[in-house]
């Protein structure tokens, strides 16, 4: 019988939970035993109680936990004092981050871990339920609404009142992503008037479904911008420059705006210029996704709000799933679970198949070193 172990995260500011007490039935169902680590799921409301009558094992702290534990689970990268106590060719399970976070995957490695960076995981049909960059997207999107409603000083949906009219909040949302996506369909649920944009022309018809106006200059380059594969080609700086003068001219009418541009292994790019920003009424309100990788906007600082001359505020929220934690956890939790069963063969016995084409993308580190391509020195 294999042992997964879980612990507390140490990150600051890190709600979240790699297991629950749903997770924990289901992965002792399919043979693995379980050690959580005390108060691992409390910032995510999964006392420990709860965990014991799903049948885990509580250690008193991280170090216990991950002593003699075939595989330990993460939010994000252990803690030093973790790695330490790993046994050697212990699998770890996480969002590493390795593109950022070089210390942690050096670490790993030193200590002779199998890592698992849970972000490499292949977008192919097998591998939708341990998908976690779609399951935390989605909710990103759905929290980066209620983040700008908040700091918003007006009402979302138009209201029509014995007083006079309440005029609808129009949202923007750069990006059309899970996140984006969600984001559209969670203002457009609060009532706002909502547009989108993205340089793939196939989102479109995603934007429209959900309600929203698409925004982008329809030319024929346009209509040509994306490959095969579903990427974007690089257009033209005659188009850019058409698309950028738009997008400007869109942004200075717009209440909220929302940014989700990410790209991995390299830093954010920046979609809304100081000028643009300057442009927005006072009380308008920016929030940037991808803050963490170095933000889409000009002038975000993760973890703040930043209000300008102009009383325009930029909300860098950090960790946006980790503010919906309960539902955050639950839905990596069980990420993570279709992930483990990767590692049992039919038997249900520890027996990895290093060539099955989701556990060879995800593996970053085994043996002693880093073995993924992308990440060799």
């Amino acid at each position: 019988m294999a042992d997964i172990a879980v612990t507390r995260e140490r990150r600051d500011g890190e709600t979240r939970v790699a297991a629950t007490p749903e997770t924990v039935r289901k992965l002792i169902a399919m043979g693995f035993a379980l050690t959580v680590e005390a108060g691992a799921g409390l910032a995510a409301s999964f006392p420990d109680a709860d965990y014991e009558a799903a049948g885990a094992k509580l250690a008193p702290d991280a170090k216990t936990a991950v002593a003699g534990a075939d595989i330990v689970f993460g939010v994000r990268g252990p803690a030093p004092e973790t790695i330490g106590a790993l046994k050697p060719g212990a699998i770890v399970a996480a969002a590493l981050n390795p593109y950022v976070d070089r210390v942690t995957l050096d670490a790993l490695a030193a200590g002779g871990a199998t890592a698992f960076a849970m972000e490499f995981v292949p977008r192919i049909t097998r591998a939708q339920a341990m998908d976690i960059l779609s399951s935390q997207a989605n909710l990103a999107g759905y929290r980066a609404v209620i983040e700008a409603a908040e700091a918003y000083g007006r009402a979302m949906p138009m209201m029509m009142t014995a007083a006079g009219t309440v005029a609808a909040a129009k949202v923007f949302v750069m990006g059309v992503g899970v996140a984006g996506l969600q984001a559209i369909a969670t203002a457009r649920r609060l009532g706002a008037v909502v547009t989108a944009t993205d340089v793939r022309p196939a989102t479109k018809e995603q934007v429209e479904s959900l309600g929203a106006k698409f925004l982008a200059v329809e030319d024929e380059e346009f209509k040509n911008a994306q490959t095969a594969g579903g990427y974007a080609r690089e257009m033209s700086a005659e188009y850019q420059a058409k698309q950028a003068a738009l997008v400007s001219s869109h942004i200075a009418k717009q209440d909220i705006v929302i940014t989700t541009a990410l790209i991995p292994g390299r830093p954010a790019p920046k979609l809304v210029s100081a000028e643009q920003v300057a442009s927005m009424r006072p009380g308008s309100v920016l929030v940037d996704l991808a803050v963490e990788q170095g933000g889409n906007v000009v002038g975000a600082q993760p973890g703040e709000k930043v209000v300008t001359e102009g009383g325009v505020m930029i909300l860098g929220a950090p960790n946006l799933p980790g503010r919906i934690a309960a539902d955050a956890s639950a839905l990596y939790a069980r990420n993570l679970m279709a992930f483990a069963g990767l590692f049992l063969d039919k038997e249900g016995k520890l027996a990895p198949d290093y060539e099955d084409e989701i556990l060879k993308a995800a593996l970053v580190t085994q043996g002693g070193a880093v073995t993924h391509p992308n990440l060799k020195a």
